[in-house]
């Protein structure tokens, strides 16, 4: 098993910007594996903000395109979405998501909270 530890949410103004942190107990960046990030409002079903394959391919949503980063540092196993321009509408839990084929595992962290105010 995998640990995932989100930091780095918080309260916002519109337009600002933040960068979510997600730690992983172990290295999650290989060949088999995608990693990403997904978001939840309140009423709302879990969706996707960008993933990013073992391969390098990314996968952003629409509404996030030219606003969100996904980056990584390989050596402290530690995933990053740096989230610039930020709107109301991106308020949300924000959710660490890694998966292995190779290993048949996937798993999630436990969120945080990003609120974006006008």
């Amino acid at each position: 098993q995998v640990q995932l530890v989100e930091s780095g949410g918080g309260l916002v103004q519109a337009g600002g910007s933040l960068r979510l942190s997600c730690a992983a107990s172990r290295s999650i960046f290989s060949i088999n594996a995608m990693v990403g990030w997904y978001r939840q409002a309140p009423g709302k079903q879990r969706e996707l903000v960008v993933t990013v394959t073992g391969g390098g391919s990314t996968n952003y949503a629409d509404s996030v395109k030219g606003r969100f980063t996904i980056s990584r540092d390989n050596a402290k196993n530690t995933l990053y979405l740096q989230m610039n321009s930020l709107k109301p509408e991106d308020t949300a839990v924000y959710y660490c998501y890694y998966s292995n084929i190779y290993l048949g595992y996937n798993g999630w962290g436990q969120g945080t909270q990003v609120t974006v105010h006008s």
